[in-house]
């Protein structure tokens, strides 16, 4: 059976953190979530922006409850004040949606020292997620969605003699390298969570081809044949940016998805977010425990797995 937006049940007194909720599918994503009654929290890099992405849901959702919170996925430093902010006002969080990117950028250090698209696609939101894990936790049914790409099919894993890609970097092949990534972390996350006992559920989406910025962004910072392509072609048979957010909306509100499972459109571009098989290179134990360890190296970040127990709300 087709799952569909009237599918989500009711999230009254549910509280859900999008990162990237100023556009394209974080946008969306938050619009669906508030329009269901969650109280959004919208964490994006640029407040201005962020407001304006308020004020156009509120446009189409008057009674959305919505906050702004600033958070540079870049920064270490910015995730952990983010997250203390998040965590003081919110001691249970319900649904954290990992959904902030950026695409085939030029070679870039963030200010930390790590290639950018690494650190803004998978290391900002695996220190987030660990910073609120404890949150997560006191919720019954506590959901994690992180998001992959087709671009990991491509992709190496993460190089540790040479983790900000020195020798040899390739635009594209670091976003996949960033994506695989946050594959692997869901998958790894799930199977930390479920030994620990605890209800949380990790769940990885891909939202294909969707028209966003993602791709005009690419277009702007590095003008290259394939980053022009490859906006030109998403941009003439790209799903729009809310059919895009389907595969992340239902892995963080079906309550019959399970932990560690992936979805996506059945059609990659077109078609309902169905769940499909995790088929990528390096998911095995020993490559997800390698990605841990490094990310766990790079960011300083430790998952501390709570003993304590959710109550129903």
């Amino acid at each position: 059976m087709a799952w569909r937006l009237a599918d989500i049940p009711d999230l009254s007194g549910r509280v859900a953190v999008v990162t990237g909720a100023n556009g394209g599918l974080g946008l969306e994503t938050a619009r669906v979530l508030a329009r269901r009654r969650a109280h959004v929290v919208m964490a994006v890099r640029d407040p201005a922006r962020g407001e304006a992405a308020r004020d156009t849901v509120l446009r189409s959702v008057p009674a959305a409850s919505l906050e702004i919170v600033e958070l540079d996925l870049a920064s270490l430093e910015s995730v952990r004040a983010a997250a203390g902010r998040v965590a003081a006002a919110h001691p249970t969080i319900d649904i954290l949606v990992n959904n902030a990117g950026i695409m085939a950028t030029p070679r870039r250090m963030s200010p930390d020292g790590h290639e950018l698209q690494l650190a803004v696609n998978h290391l900002g939101h695996f220190a987030l997620t660990a910073a609120l894990l404890p949150a997560l936790a006191r919720s019954a049914a506590g959901r994690i969605v992180s998001l992959t790409s087709t671009g990991r099919f491509r992709a190496r894993p993460l190089d540790l003699d040479d983790p900000r890609m020195e020798r040899g970097y390739d635009a594209w092949l670091a976003y996949g390298r960033s994506k695989l990534a946050a594959l692997q972390f869901a998958v790894e996350l799930h199977a930390r969570l479920s030994a620990a006992g605890l209800p949380v559920r990790s769940v990885a989406a891909d939202p294909g081809f969707a028209r966003t910025d993602l791709q005009a962004r690419s277009v702007r910072e590095a003008p290259a044949l394939g980053q022009r392509f490859f906006a030109v072609f998403v941009d003439r048979f790209g799903s729009t940016p809310l059919r895009g957010a389907m595969p992340q909306l239902r892995a963080a509100t079906d309550p019959t998805a399970p932990g560690g499972a992936l979805y996506a459109l059945r059609f990659l571009l077109r078609g309902d977010p169905v769940r499909v098989p995790v088929i990528a290179r390096h998911l095995g134990p020993g490559g997800r425990a390698r990605m841990w360890h490094a990310s766990e190296s790079l960011t300083g970040m430790r998952f501390e797995l709570p003993a304590e127990r959710p109550t129903e709300r």
